[in-house]
């Protein structure tokens, strides 16, 4: 009896000293942070941690790294970016201004031969050339607007677009205005011409000059000698075809020289004080005397204005066909494939 109250009261004992010294050690602890949390003030509270983020490695390992992202300061606002301007020549001839011609109805320009639309100031001029694309001629023609950073409408023969149509795209994208001058430059007021074959030299030009530029062209038409037969001029009214005469004829098909180009545009031009200049980039004359030219424009105080059509011309399917199947034509439906698609280096 005595052993068992011994083992039961030293059980006791230990146990008191046991949680005697749980307590002490942990008292300590306890009262510290119940004192720092008492002694804090609100505005000494720490903010939460910042946003932390995953960052990935390369792929190599894929291994993912985090780190602490701070905020950035807002961005200043930067002016905006002007575009610079693509004419080198600071002394440019240029464009003046630019007008949108709706063709509905064919309305008709120049007033040689229309009346109605006299739309050119005093000193303003447009720039056309006929007969193109023509090899030398018409990229010395372009050239020539490049460097005084101008523009004008090409009046192409249909037969001619076929032959050279990676001339034409040069004018396309140079970014000039495509219209169209018949399929073979025929006088569509000639006794032999029907109404039958005056369409045919109007649609077959409008669908190889569609043909070689891979585009649909301006609905820009000029006739051939300038000979505006009458049924072929109600045919392009119905089709919404503004048709081109001319103010200035520069008569260079039959000048002598570069100088006669251009002393016979410029004694035109200071006769009627503006107008539609009637060009040819067919003729070497021409070429040669553009550059001149140009400076004598800018000289006299003469400014070009761009004229650019509203829509295009859409062409139709049986002209299409005819000029993509003619066997008389230099040229395929092939050329119209870029030519990375035919030749290709195998080896070198």
């Amino acid at each position: 009896m005595r052993n068992a109250l011994g083992l039961l009261l030293a059980t006791v004992v230990a146990a008191l000293a046991i949680t005697g010294v749980w307590y002490w050690v942990s008292k300590p602890s306890a009262a510290k942070a119940a004192a720092q949390s008492a002694q804090a003030k609100p505005s000494e509270i720490a903010p939460p941690p910042p946003a932390r983020v995953a960052a990935k490695a390369s792929s190599k390992d894929e291994v993912e790294y985090t780190g602490t992202v701070q905020a950035r300061p807002a961005a200043a606002p930067q002016a905006p970016v002007l575009p610079k301007s693509t004419c080198a020549n600071p002394d440019a001839l240029g464009i003046s201004r630019t007008v949108v011609v709706d063709t509905s109805g064919g309305p008709g320009f120049g007033l040689d031969h229309f009346k109605q639309f006299d739309f050119l100031a005093d000193r303003e001029v447009v720039l056309t050339f006929d007969d193109g694309p023509w090899p030398v001629n018409t990229p010395a023609v372009l050239k020539a607007l490049a460097d005084e950073c101008t523009t004008g409408i090409f009046f192409s023969i249909g037969k001619h677009a076929t032959y050279h149509p990676e001339i034409l795209r040069q004018v396309l994208a140079a970014g000039h205005v495509v219209g169209v001058h018949t399929w073979s430059h025929a006088n569509l007021n000639g006794k032999k011409m029907t109404d039958e074959t005056a369409k045919e030299e109007l649609e077959k030009g409008f669908s190889a000059v569609k043909f070689a530029l891979g585009t649909n062209p301006a609905p820009f038409f000029r006739f051939p000698q300038l000979q505006h037969r009458p049924s072929a001029v109600a045919y392009l009214g119905n089709r919404n075809i503004a048709m081109f005469s001319c103010d200035v004829d520069s008569f260079d098909f039959r000048s002598k020289d570069a100088d006669q180009v251009v002393n016979t545009v410029m004694t035109g031009l200071d006769k009627k004080g503006k107008g539609i200049i009637l060009m040819h980039d067919f003729q070497k004359n021409t070429a040669l005397a553009l550059p001149t030219l140009l400076r004598r424009l800018k000289a006299g105080g003469y400014k070009v204005v761009a004229m650019r059509p509203k829509g295009t011309l859409d062409t139709l399917p049986e002209y299409d066909a005819m000029i993509g199947q003619d066997p008389k034509l230099p040229t395929t439906m092939t050329n119209a494939r870029p030519i990375s698609s035919v030749i290709q280096t195998i080896s070198q």
